[in-house]
């Protein structure tokens, strides 16, 4: 059995404010040999991790790679441990002629990793296997929502630690650990521009959080991840493009497009909740004016309430949330106005979203029970009247509610591609 090998960590360069920056990875040429060559592998592996167990003329139709050049590809990859087969079984009761059908999977033992997710008062984390199986997961409490880009980094740190010993392991039997939070983020770089969770903006955390742990980090916004994760665990597995809009504290989106995640040129290409819904209106935490975030998340609905109820109750507390969308239902004003008008905002959104993507889905995330209102007969009322009039029916809206251990589950699929992705390369470099 192949040993267990951990990719090399990132080489660092200095950011704006003294934090370590990634260096962006140098990519093939697509139309080179090489280029081709790597897109080929990734697409072959995404293919084998996305199903599961799938046999090589199945990955073919599925990639378009040709079914020989599928079958060198994963002969390199089961030499290379990353991939191994699996006689399929047999249907009980009926016998088959000839050598049974050998489907493929991802081994799992070739690599365990870590994932974050970064939330408002908490970070989940969880280890994976290279398939994505769980072996370990925890939740930890944060007693401030802001944090200096050094003390958030130690934060991390200890909470692998303590998860990775839940499941009897050290932070040394980890490859790599993905990292989902909230904010502006380069996931080539893991540099996050501008986060709620940090007290300062423009900070490698990934490469800081690279350098105490000694092994590669990838650092993503956690809307993308979740999108990451409903491709390959959850409901978009079989859907080429779909989005993810999380409605939690802030408001996020993640897009899959052809298969892939979009993310921009700086990264900072799926920011729903900073989308002008208002010229000059409410203040957002981001530090402008009339986003959709400063009408629809929790704090917003919570400050509109604190305004307008006579006892000037500044508690931002989730029950107090719950308190205003009980009040709401039960036709109480102010309380009534204050989630309308959030629906209303939420379902201009999301109709801004269908007449730039006309996607086939669209995901509703969110644990929070109170979002149930925002998508209610008002919401998508607003919806079918903002969107472009065809004759054709809406995308699919679902309401799949994520706990923050399933967000951390996307960010280990990330850390399990960006593993692969070193595999991929670091095989080309062999080959040279």
């Amino acid at each position: 059995m192949p040993a267990r090998k951990r990719p090399e960590s990132t080489p660092q360069g200095e950011s704006p404010n003294g934090a370590i920056a990634q260096r962006t990875p140098v990519k093939s040429s697509i139309s080179s040999p090489e280029g081709q060559r790597e897109r080929g592998r990734r697409a072959v592996f995404e293919s084998i991790r996305r199903h599961g167990q799938i046999a090589r003329v199945d990955v073919a139709q599925d990639t378009g790679v040709s079914p020989a050049t599928v079958t060198a590809i994963v002969a390199e990859m089961i030499r290379e441990g990353l991939v191994e087969e699996r006689p399929q079984a047999g249907v009980e009761g009926v016998k088959k002629r000839g050598r049974p059908r050998v489907l493929l999977e991802v081994r799992g033992e070739a690599h365990l990793v870590a994932g974050l997710k970064i939330a408002h008062r908490s970070i989940s984390a969880v280890i994976t296997d290279f398939a994505g199986r769980q072996v370990a997961a925890q939740l930890e409490d944060l007693r401030k929502t802001e944090h200096e880009a050094l003390e958030l980094r130690d934060r991390c740190v200890d909470a692998v630690c303590r998860t990775a010993k839940t499941a009897g392991l050290n932070l040394s039997d980890l490859s790599a650990i993905g990292v989902g939070i909230a904010g502006l983020v380069d996931a080539t770089r893991g540099f996050v521009h501008w986060s709620p969770s940090l007290s300062s903006r423009n900070v490698g955390i990934g490469v800081a959080l690279a350098e105490a742990v000694g092994m590669p980090v990838f650092v993503d916004n956690d809307a993308n991840l979740v999108a990451v994760a409903e491709r390959l665990f959850g409901l978009g597995r079989d859907v080429e493009n779909f989005l993810v809009v999380t409605v939690e504290n802030g408001v996020g989106v993640g897009i899959v497009l052809d298969g892939k995640i979009y993310r921009g040129v700086r990264g900072c290409g799926a920011e729903f909740g900073h989308t002008k819904v208002q010229l000059d209106g409410a203040l957002c935490r981001c530090g402008q004016r009339g986003c959709l975030e400063a009408y629809v998340g929790d704090y917003a609905m919570l400050r509109e309430a604190s305004v307008a109820y006579a006892d000037g109750d500044q508690t931002i507390q989730a029950s107090a949330l719950k308190t205003l969308i009980a009040d709401a239902k039960n036709g109480e004003q102010p309380a009534q106005t204050i989630v309308a008008r959030a629906a209303r905002m939420f379902g201009m959104g999301l109709a801004n979203l269908v007449n730039l993507f006309d996607p086939e889905l669209i995901l509703l995330a969110g644990e929070r029970v109170h979002l149930d209102q925002l998508y209610e007969d008002e919401l998508l009322n607003s919806l079918k009247n903002l969107t472009v009039k065809v004759d054709a029916p809406l995308p699919k809206i679902i309401i799949h509610k994520w706990s923050d251990e399933m967000w951390a589950m996307g960010a280990a699929a990330f850390a399990i591609s960006g593993v692969t992705d070193h595999s991929l390369q670091k095989s080309r470099a062999d080959a040279a």
